[in-house]
């Protein structure tokens, strides 16, 4: 399996890139926000890399990060969910906002993405709801895996000091995702507390 490709950016495009790494070009199908991190052609960039093997078909999948690497697979494991329509929620969402939206159980989120309906919105966030939920209270990153970063942004910092107050991480991240995101992690436990004191 290929983890990851260092190389020379050959060409890039909104959905895919070509990288060449010693002397081979690889193709690699990428979501949009991947695109944008990458460097410009001529550069050399990394991206880690999903190898995915059916009867007619090799696909590689690159990601600017471990952590969409990871996100990617766990979305892909949730029925009906092909690569494409991970592709499509990774272009729109961060990890941990999809971390968010699925322990909050905030399913129209992924219905913004290009083939993502309603029914399969519901499945994912149905699906992703308790293994997101423990890692965002585990505060181990997306995956729930000691080895990926832990979540930086306020919104999953609120969540994981909530259960450690006692809270359920579905309860928690349903609370914190009604908050402003924008605020400071103090703001954002203080007013998603004043709402779970009402449940």
């Amino acid at each position: 399996m290929i983890y990851c490709l260092t190389g020379k950016i050959i060409k890039k495009t909104l959905d895919s890139a070509v990288i060449s790494c010693g002397g081979v070009g690889y193709f690699v199908q990428i979501p949009a926000t991947t695109g944008e991190a990458l460097p410009p052609v001529g550069k050399e960039g990394t991206v880690y890399t999903i190898m995915n093997v059916t009867e007619n078909d090799v696909s590689l999948y690159g990601f600017a990060t471990e952590e969409q690497r990871e996100c990617f697979k766990m979305l892909t494991g949730v029925t009906g969910v092909g690569p494409k329509a991970g592709l499509a929620i990774l272009s729109i969402m961060t990890p941990e906002k999809i971390a968010l939206a699925a322990s909050s159980g905030d399913h129209k989120a992924f219905t913004k993405a290009a083939g993502v309906g309603p029914k399969l919105a519901q499945r994912i966030t149905l699906e992703l709801k308790d293994k997101v939920g423990k890692g965002l209270a585990a505060n181990t990153g997306f995956s729930g895996n000691i080895a990926a970063p832990a979540p930086t942004s306020a919104p999953a910092q609120a969540v994981a000091a909530l259960v450690s107050l006692g809270y359920a991480a579905s309860d928690a991240a349903a609370a914190v995702a009604r908050v402003d995101e924008t605020l400071s992690v103090q703001e954002i436990i203080t007013i998603a507390l004043r709402s779970l004191s009402r449940i």
